[in-house]
């Protein structure tokens, strides 16, 4: 496969899935946001979903004070911002179109039907009268375009480095998320924790649960209280929580053994490693070195892998 055409696919794929993750870290917060609380713990659930998609300085520069509905205009539609759910799709789409040839019909008009109906839904205002249904729309439209992925495209490279481009944006999202999430409850996280606002802690560790469509999964699996260290066993090691960190990094390893080249052998060689301490790591160990080091390190290794995927594959880095 031409190189081009593979850094489309690639690219196709992470921006749809940050569209995605950020309306589900922003429906998150909007619902959260009309509990009863003080002005203080929202502003900080605001401030904690900028600084996951590490855009609290342009934010500042722009807009000022710390404000939920600017907040969510500045994820949702600003153009200025690369990571809006706005740039996102339109992104998705162009790389889309770049490589028509190589994607089904049914993928190209799912992935162009939604940035015009996106913009459609703006024009018409239904942000400012609906957010949360806005959000609950893009998700679906990103679980319609990878339902029409898989079940249109010939399993081939091209898939392959579209599901590498998913699930390695899908890997840092969720990395970001538990990070900063576990953050905001204390400097660092090393097991259980002292006896706090058990009512705060429930809401909290249920906002993050339900960002990643893990709050039935969690009852399913622990069916007891919801307790930080689970929560986090859960996002990072379960390799049958699709958003886990195992489930993303086995995905990733997987598709990149089906496309290796005579040069991936040490990116293949990385990705292998990351998989197999996940697959082998115990949450206990984890925390013991602290949880914020752990996914620090995470993230790296994350980048370092999508650094490798570009020089290894793909024309250039985005």
């Amino acid at each position: 496969m031409l190189s081009r055409t593979a850094d489309h696919l690639f690219w196709m794929s992470r921006y749809m899935e940050r569209a995605e993750n950020t309306a589900r870290m922003l429906d998150v917060n909007y619902q959260t946001s009309l509990l009863p609380q003080s002005d203080a713990v929202s502003e900080l659930g605001w401030r904690g979903l900028l600084s996951i998609s590490e855009l609290s300085g342009d934010y500042g520069a722009r807009y000022g004070a710390v404000d939920g509905r600017k907040v969510m205009d500045f994820m949702l539609r600003d153009e200025r911002n690369p990571s809006s759910i706005f740039c996102c799709l339109r992104a998705a789409r162009e790389n889309a179109r770049a490589v028509r040839g190589a994607l089904t019909t049914e993928v190209w008009e799912t992935t162009n039907q939604t940035w015009l109906e996106f913009n459609r839904l703006l024009r018409e205002k239904s942000f400012d009268r609906d957010p949360a249904a806005v959000f609950e729309w893009v998700k679906f439209r990103s679980h319609l375009s990878r339902g029409v992925q898989v079940g249109t495209m010939l399993q081939d490279e091209a898939l392959h480095f579209v599901r590498i481009g998913t699930f390695l944006e899908r890997a840092d999202n969720t990395a970001r998320l538990l990070d900063v999430k576990f953050h905001a409850v204390e400097s660092d996280f090393y097991g259980a924790a002292d006896a706090r606002d058990l009512e705060y802690d429930f809401y909290h560790w249920t906002a993050i649960l339900r960002s990643v469509s893990g709050f039935e999964v969690y009852r399913k699996v622990y069916r007891n209280v919801i307790q930080p260290e689970k929560v986090a066993e859960l996002l990072i090691l379960r390799p049958d929580m699709p958003r886990s960190l195992a489930a993303c990094t086995h995905e990733v390893t997987s598709n990149l053994a089906l496309v290796a080249n005579d040069q991936s052998s040490e990116t293949l060689r990385r990705a292998g490693r990351l998989q197999a301490d996940l697959q082998y790591g115990r949450i206990d160990e984890i925390l013991a070195t602290g949880l914020h080091a752990y996914l620090t390190q995470f993230l790296d290794r994350v980048g370092d892998l999508g650094a490798g995927i570009s020089r290894d594959f793909l024309v250039a880095a985005h």
